[in-house]
């Protein structure tokens, strides 16, 4: 474990970042604020080592940017319609931060804020953070935890953990921009992907909230049951392509149990660096970074749109006000745990 000063934040305080590794090269920094990975290097098909996702040279840039680079989201992520939630009959008003609605949480989320390292291990690290009753507006005094490992099979593994004292909204993600080329090497829209996912959630309008509808991927842009480029069908002329300006979509994941299966890959022709994702969870989130226009990472390149993507892992979007998606709500006491893995190969 090696950790280092990572830049003041504007009150003052002190950010720290944190590397673990295995013993094949592999390593991971991630700093405490957000519990954000901030690099990822993998060796590519030539043994060079390759940083494999977007980040910011120190915590202020972190803090002054809004795109959640690598970031743990929670309480929840993606979007709530109107910021409001009901639990128990009892209405809950969140910020509204996305046209009207409620983005990952707020404006001071677990990616916006300052966690605490435990368990600190060569290749593992555990952060927690806690919310007070009422914080982002949800209810409940929360305790929520993130452990991030680096195995010897080159996988990163990432296992929340969160209970409250009241029943609220449990729904974590990673936020990480993928570019199997290297983080600033250009567009990522010809590596190629496979999602195991026959249905997506189609949206409203360009606020992207669901329909709630369960639509099937045929005839679609959004098949990618067989692996194809990312990019090679999102100029297509198709309403919800321009809702999201590319992909912003969540797949319904073909599951067929309810642990961990492998449900995503995408592989770069030129790196030879393939990634399988691996999760218990029933959603995930495709992005094409369709918003990241000027964001300078690590290393001085500055990116733009479809530089990267996301493949976040979750329940639905607005799932607690859906009632034909499966509810993000844990019940006081118990626990949420879910478990998302990163694998990375050479193909």
């Amino acid at each position: 474990m090696e950790r280092k000063a990572f830049g003041k934040l504007a009150d003052g305080e002190e950010a720290t970042l944190y590397t673990i590794s295995n013993t094949k090269g592999m390593h991971a920094q991630i700093t405490d604020f957000g519990a954000s990975i901030v690099s990822l290097v993998v060796k590519d098909k030539d043994g060079k080592n390759t940083d494999v996702v977007l980040g910011y040279e120190n915590a202020e840039t972190y803090q002054q940017q809004m795109a959640s680079f690598g970031a743990v989201v929670g309480r929840n992520c993606n979007r709530i319609a109107n910021a409001e939630i009901v639990i128990d009959g009892v209405t809950y008003q969140l910020e509204k931060n996305d046209n009207e609605n409620n983005l990952h949480s707020g404006s001071q989320a677990t990616s916006r804020r300052l966690w605490d390292a435990e368990e600190q291990t060569a290749d593992k690290i555990t952060f927690v953070i806690k919310d007070a009753e009422g914080q982002q507006g949800y209810p409940g005094n929360a305790v929520m935890k993130v452990t991030y490992e680096v195995t010897e099979a080159n996988e990163l593994s990432i296992t929340y953990h969160a209970t409250a004292d009241k029943t609220t909204i449990f729904n974590m993600t990673n936020h990480a921009y993928f570019n199997l080329n290297g983080a600033g090497s250009g567009s990522a829209m010809e590596q190629i992907l496979q999602i195991r996912a026959s249905h997506y959630t189609p949206v409203i309008d360009a606020k992207s909230i669901p329909t709630g509808e369960i639509a099937s991927v045929d005839g679609t842009p959004f098949d990618f049951r067989e692996a194809k480029p990312m990019g090679r069908d999102i100029e297509q002329a198709n309403d919800q392509l321009s809702y999201g300006h590319g992909y912003d979509h969540n797949f319904v994941l073909d599951k067929e149990r309810a642990g961990l299966e492998k449900i995503a890959t995408a592989y770069s022709t030129k790196s030879g660096i393939k990634m399988d994702v691996i999760t218990d969870c029933i959603g995930m989130q495709l992005y094409t970074a369709n918003f990241i226009q000027g964001q300078k990472v690590q290393g001085g390149a500055v990116c733009k749109e479809r530089d990267a993507f996301c493949l976040e892992t979750q329940y639905f979007p607005n799932s607690i006000n859906e009632p034909n998606f499966t509810t993000p709500l844990t019940e006081a006491g118990k626990s949420y745990d879910t478990k998302t893995v990163y694998a990375f190969s050479i193909a």
